[in-house]
């Protein structure tokens, strides 16, 4: 099991730019060189003891001694950037908050579906694992300003407007 100590022992992290380098050479790679590779999903690894391991959830028990509970989100959705003071802990369902909507969205708006058999648009949302019906309505604005009106009341500090983009 990995301990802060250990971890310190191996590497050093900034906590202003979220960037870890290696304390000492290792596997060709000298002392003082950043650690990690992205992977496929634009998050940091770096292998600690034969182990792949999230740079941000290495940053947090760097800074704070153990692991996160559950989920570390990234306040500003950029997965490669692990500041600490951009990692927060959450749950899933409040890590699930903070995303833009999906790329397989056709509507372009989160939360929002054309409903064939009805002919209009539909609002839903979810929330603690459960799905949420907001409504048929007429015009793709209306429906995104009731998925909106239910993200700004119940999705709290991990409420992310629509509008917002990478």
């Amino acid at each position: 099991m990995l301990t802060q100590e250990r971890l310190k022992e191996l590497l050093h992290y900034d906590e202003t730019t979220g960037v870890f380098t290696w304390m000492a050479c290792r596997g060709g790679v000298r002392a003082g060189h950043m650690a990690g590779t992205t992977d496929r999903y634009g998050y940091i690894r770096i292998r600690v003891d034969r182990r792949s391991l999230a740079a941000h959830r290495l940053a947090w028990m760097y800074v704070h001694g153990d692991f996160p509970p559950e989920h570390l989100d990234h306040i500003n959705r950029q997965t490669n950037d692990n500041r600490i003071a951009n990692l927060r802990p959450a749950t899933r369902s409040e890590n699930q908050r903070n995303r833009l909507a999906s790329s397989n969205n056709t509507s372009g708006h989160k939360g929002v579906i054309w409903h064939k058999r009805v002919g209009k648009w539909m609002a839903q949302a979810g929330l603690s694992g459960k799905c949420y019906h907001l409504g048929y309505f007429p015009t793709i604005e209306s429906a995104s300003e009731a998925y909106e009106a239910f993200a700004r009341e119940n999705h709290g500090d991990f409420y992310l407007p629509t509008g917002i983009s990478k």
